[in-house]
């Protein structure tokens, strides 16, 4: 069969052509890429001959996702080729902007007038040896390579099935994927397939400044969003000793929580980064002399081996203990003026909020409730999440000043198959090809730390940190859904084998030229080969 892309140089050709698709996140490029994209596998002889072979699947906002399945006879192991094609916005390019989805004249840009980048990017631009351009690392790249790839699998007819799974909004949301999941689980029963390996080709990039290293990754860590909304009691400025404001409440979480130690893991020698605010503020419209009485924070934290359940139990003692500081410096602030305190601080779960407004106020109303805080305003799911609660809180006022626990999407399950024979194997397959096609040594890490899609295809967290992590999180099911269930039923290992890159959401996102058109190439396609003849 007649091929498009196997030199490096219709490779590269390939990726400009999807780079210069523009797909920033909700945006209408985003929702047309799927569809450019499905006509251009389609044009392939295979799928030409067999165009339903490749599906669309809706989302929302007039997004889908793309799956692509090469199905060879009498094979039932099939390995999944995952990958994202939406990417960050470009305002940081400056006046660079309009040449932020065109590579080779960015690239040229760049390596004329490098004044205004860093050394290490400057150099780079001068090599020539990197090719910069939005969504050239993170990740078309990725993707290219991965249409090379079953374009040749159904040139040479290869004894094993594949599947291309290409995704918008991994970036914001990852809606994409928890949308596809079902799907992958559906193409696996209509078609007796039995899924042997996610793989993932996002970019390797520097652990820290300099790194030289390439990297091969065995899991991807995990990340989740414990948050709270302080609501403390409002007053006049000039009366403050009359209430509490949340702001004063709120601090003392955000105290304990930046750069807490109770969060930390270490698994197979690699350590997560500690806790940080993401979004902290005031949730009163314009400027006031009423205190702020509402305040919203949310956490990032990354987990390796923690479930939500785990998470949870941790963040509810971290915010006993700041509530505990709390209330005595609030006491003996009261005791100095000789000032009654307003009552004690309330420390609580969404899902104890939940139950005691159903008690208080009946179904009918909480749900009203939630659908009028749903609808209100921003679209944002943090945002969404945080109206719940108020909205909640502000019809229990009994409960007050409180701070309520809840978890903010997204969340990412950490996913790790070290352990596992087959992806032991192909690690140590990937090793010796790198060494001996292309001198470079590539180093095994245990988890991807830049996040991604993988989290999505296995579960292994139990049904009780689902259970925690549903009930906490404010409109599960009605505006943010993981599909836990189905999940654990696609039960295959994970690996991310990528090209080398610099400075993912950065204006000098770069890729390695030499790692994705002429190594990356051959490595992917003995690794498949590899495991087809096992």
């Amino acid at each position: 069969m007649e091929r498009r892309w196997h030199t490096p140089e219709l490779l590269q050709g390939l990726l400009c052509d999807l780079v210069g698709w523009d797909s920033v996140t909700r945006t209408d490029g985003e929702a047309r890429f799927a569809q450019l994209l499905a006509d251009r596998l389609r044009a392939l002889p295979w799928f030409a001959d067999r165009p339903e072979q490749v599906s669309l699947g809706a989302i929302d906002h007039e997004r889908s996702w793309v799956s692509a399945l090469y199905r060879a006879a009498d094979a039932a192991d099939t390995i999944v080729l995952m990958s994202h094609f939406d990417t960050v916005d470009t305002a940081d390019y400056g006046s660079r902007e309009p040449l932020a989805f065109d590579p080779i004249r960015l690239t040229a840009a760049y390596a004329d007038r490098p004044d205004d980048l860093g050394p290490d990017a400057a150099a780079d631009a001068a090599s020539g040896d990197y090719l910069f351009g939005r969504g050239a690392m993170d990740m078309k790249a990725g993707l290219a390579l991965h249409m090379a790839l079953i374009e040749r699998a159904t040139a040479e007819q290869w004894p094993i099935n594949l599947v291309l799974l290409a995704v918008p909004d991994e970036e914001v949301n990852s809606t994409g994927m928890r949308a596809a999941v079902e799907g992958l689980r559906d193409l696996a029963h209509e078609h007796d397939l039995r899924y042997v390996l996610f793989l993932n080709s996002e970019p390797t990039f520097p652990a820290y400044p300099g790194d030289p290293t390439r990297y091969v990754y065995s899991g991807s860590i995990g990340k989740i969003m414990p948050s709270v909304l302080c609501y403390g009691r409002e007053t006049h400025a000039g009366t403050p000793m009359s209430g509490l404001t949340s702001s004063f409440i709120a601090s003392h979480v955000t105290q304990a929580m930046e750069f807490s130690d109770a969060f930390r893991e270490t698994v197979h020698g690699e350590t997560t980064p500690v806790p940080v605010t993401l979004d902290q503020h005031d949730r009163r419209d314009g400027y006031s002399t009423q205190t702020p009485f509402r305040t919203s924070a949310l956490y990032n934290v990354f987990v390796m081996s923690q479930s939500a359940d785990d998470v949870m139990d941790r963040f509810e003692q971290v915010v006993r203990d700041a509530a505990d500081r709390c209330e005595q410096r609030y006491r003996s602030v009261c005791e100095r003026d000789g000032v009654e305190p307003i009552g004690d601080l309330r420390v609580m779960r969404y899902a104890d909020l939940e139950v005691h407004a159903v008690e208080s106020l009946g179904q009918d109303t909480v749900e009203a409730l939630r659908a009028a805080a749903i609808a209100e305003g921003s679209d944002d799911l943090r945002e969404q999440s945080l109206r719940i609660v108020e909205a909640l809180l502000v019809a229990c006022q009994e409960l007050t000043p409180a701070i309520v626990l809840l978890f903010a999407p997204p969340y990412y399950p950490a996913v790790n198959s070290t352990d596992d024979a087959l992806v032991r194997a192909c690690i140590a397959r990937v090793q010796e090809q790198s060494r001996d096609r292309f001198d470079v040594e590539v180093v095994q890490s245990h988890y991807f730390n830049g996040i991604s899609d993988l989290s999505y295809v296995s579960f292994s967290g139990g049904l009780d940190g689902s259970a925690t992590y549903e009930c906490n999180t404010p409109g599960f099911g009605a505006t943010y859904s993981i599909p836990f269930a189905a999940m654990a039923e696609l039960d295959a290992p994970v690996l991310n084998v990528g090209p080398f890159g610099k400075d993912p959401h950065q204006r000098t996102e770069r890729l390695h030229v030499h790692s994705a058109f002429t190594q990356l190439p051959d490595l992917l396609a003995d690794l498949v080969q590899f495991i087809a003849h096992r």
